[in-house]
């Protein structure tokens, strides 16, 4: 989700010591820059040994597109990218296919079964494991309201919010590649939507919790909707793993917030104005609401008549996607980061193995396990912390009676376990072979700033307005509790002034990776969301629109695939099995460039209805349209591998 980054969510207060406070500063950072002895004995054998196959072409073989500003979708020579499935167009369900109008007029209930605003996270699921024919599995993360609207938030009524939470949740949509273009097959017996309305049964050991009931739900075990939406995984046994991210912005706070409250960045006014015609997201009146968002969701693309499951043992959190490794015996390994300033990194290993039969064999597989959460030391050495009542500092005095209080109140758990406060932690990349992890941590312009943790071994940079990619590699297995890790890069542009704002990519610049994804032959795709009010300015001015690049781990070498229309983030990557396309999703062009609204206390990211062209037209370009968050289908002109 596009921020503006200085005034995005920044809660976290604990007294958790940093480990900059113990750490000798000239062992800090671990830079790839030149691969010395350090950086080749991070790098696991199998990674390198396939990077440095004998016989094998360069892993990159494309050449990169430029930095551009156009309104357009560029890819390299020899590639084409084409939009389908734009917010608004009908997902496909039998008999109720709507299709998008362009003022904005469309009701709610035609908006809940149309492709949802803001695409994000993405999955294919292969029918019959065919590469031609398959469903995408997608987030819808928040909505522009300037566009949603043919008016905006003027003249604000409960159909509008019941609207503008039909734009959220995730689709599911079924696609098919027809005389050498994808298309959405409509009617599908598999099409649907999930909303912010959409019932969803709550697993885990925080079901059914105190924390969670509420006067709508006393069992604390069914809840309506899920929202902000952002990364996403798949799991191996076939399902859809969806975060809820920043969902506090949606909810009113009272006039005086607790500290629970506070540390879960809840706003006296939230973002979305959704509590003035929905009870539900008034936290002064409802206060267990609140508790029931923030979880990783679970989605079975091939049956809806299954419920969707918010999995609570994965923890909650402003989380902004989970992934899953296996491990050598068989069991489910899910990562995941919150993506807020000075938040953590966790995993959740499962107790059981993953069984034969797909989703219906493992329905509560993911309701048993540890929860851990990340401290990253200065000698490149980590340890896994388990989030388990009654163990260390996890007790009913600290406000920990059980479990559940633990999972709820995950941020204040890392808290006293001391875990290492990260600059955004957001997509995670998993090389399977090699037990190493990627994460990207966006930005954050507040490390080193007067009262708040100052750089450290993990997180080197102070005002770290571009961010980095560090890895890990698990010691023996996936659900080791300690690890190594270094730096895979820091991004930058060299030609920037400040030191610290130049990075040490060894290729093309880019500032502030977000998406993140490992394909098959081992390519590190990486996507970046440079706000829109930083683009053409300052730190910033050379890097044009956000774009997606290829990076070959073992060599540090990164080339510009992709970049997108003003004002989008590019967000969300999958492939067909033969990797000969790939699904990459284009998320709010025509971002305002002035989001901010100086009576808020988070960005404004709504469009002015009266000109919704402003800054963008993509992907349609009619003189009477807007622009629209859309899915673009890259493949290779001859047929081959994308990034071949």
């Amino acid at each position: 989700m596009a921020k503006d980054f200085d005034s995005m969510e920044d809660s976290n207060r604990s007294a958790n010591p940093s480990i900059h406070e113990v750490s000798d500063p000239a062992r800090r950072v671990f830079l790839l820059g030149g691969i010395g002895a350090l950086a080749v004995g991070a790098l696991s054998p199998w990674l390198a040994g396939r990077a440095f196959a004998a016989g094998r072409g360069p892993l990159l073989g494309f050449q990169p597109v430029p930095v551009s500003e156009a309104d357009l979708v560029l890819v390299p020579e020899g590639y084409e990218a084409v939009p389908i499935a734009a917010w608004g167009e009908p997902v496909g369900v039998p008999g109720n296919m709507p299709a998008f109008r362009w003022d904005a007029s469309n009701s709610a209930a035609d908006q809940a079964a149309q492709m949802g605003m803001h695409h994000d996270g993405i999955h294919y699921y292969p029918i019959d494991g065919s590469s031609t024919r398959g469903l995408l599995v997608m987030n819808h993360e928040y909505t522009d309201d300037g566009l949603l609207f043919p008016d905006g938030k003027s003249n604000w009524t409960a159909e509008k919010v019941a609207k503008a939470q039909a734009a959220h949740g995730v689709a599911v949509i079924e696609v098919e590649l027809r005389d050498g273009r994808w298309e959405m097959v409509r009617p599908s017996k598999y099409a649907r939507r999930y909303t912010a309305r959409t019932p969803f049964k709550v697993s885990g050991p925080a079901a059914g919790h105190a924390l969670l009931q509420t006067e709508a739900d006393p069992d604390g075990r069914t809840v309506l909707g899920t929202l902000n939406n952002c990364g996403s995984g798949m799991t191996p046994w076939g399902t859809y793993l969806s975060a809820e991210e920043n969902w506090a912005f949606y909810f009113d706070g009272p006039a005086e917030r607790g500290a629970d409250q506070r540390r879960w960045g809840l706003l006296r006014t939230g973002l979305s104005r959704w509590g003035e015609h929905d009870p539900r997201f008034d936290a002064g009146r409802h206060p267990n609401e609140f508790h029931r968002f923030g979880w990783i969701v679970e989605i079975d693309p091939f049956d809806p008549a299954a419920m969707p499951v918010k999995r609570t043992a994965l923890g909650r959190g402003a989380k902004e996607g989970a992934w899953v490794a296996t491990t050598r015996d068989g069991r489910a390994v899910v990562y995941s980061g919150e993506d807020a300033r000075f938040e953590y990194i966790y995993k959740f290993v499962s107790r059981d193995r993953i069984a034969p039969g797909g989703a219906r064999a493992n329905a509560t597989l993911l309701d048993h396990g540890t929860l851990y959460v990340a401290r990253f030391d200065a000698d490149g050495t980590g340890r896994w912390l388990p989030l388990v009542q009654g163990e260390g500092p996890l007790t009913a005095d600290n406000g920990f009676a059980d479990q559940g209080a633990v999972l709820v109140r995950s941020r204040q758990a890392s808290d006293l376990l001391g875990a290492t406060k990260m600059d955004r932690p957001e997509w995670i990349a998993i090389d399977q072979g090699g037990r190493t992890v990627y994460c990207t941590l966006t930005n954050n312009s507040r490390r080193g700033a007067p009262g708040r943790p100052g750089v450290d071994a993990a997180n080197p940079r102070a005002n770290n307005t571009m961010g980095h990619i560090i890895q890990w590699t698990e010691d023996e297995d996936f659900d080791a509790t300690t690890f190594s890790w270094r730096h895979l890069l820091l991004a930058g542009d060299p030609d920037n002034e400040r030191p610290e704002a130049r990075g040490n990519i060894r290729g093309d610049s880019f500032a502030c990776p977000d998406g993140l994804a490992m394909d098959t032959r081992g390519v590190l795709w990486i996507q970046t969301d440079i706000t829109s009010d930083e683009k053409g300015r300052g730190e910033f001015q050379g890097l044009g629109n956000n774009q997606m690049l290829a990076c070959d781990p073992a060599t540090g070498e990164v080339r510009r695939f992709l970049t997108g229309p003003v004002g989008c983030e590019i967000t969300g990557l999958t492939l067909t099995p033969d990797g000969s396309t790939m699904f990459v999703n284009i998320q709010h062009p025509g971002e305002p460039l002035t989001p901010r609204e100086d009576n808020l206390e988070v960005p404004n990211l709504h469009s002015n209805p009266a000109d919704p062209r402003k800054y963008s037209n993509w992907p349609d370009f009619r003189p009477d349209g807007r622009p629209r968050s859309a899915t673009v289908a890259i493949r290779k002109l001859d047929g081959g591998p994308i990034g071949t």
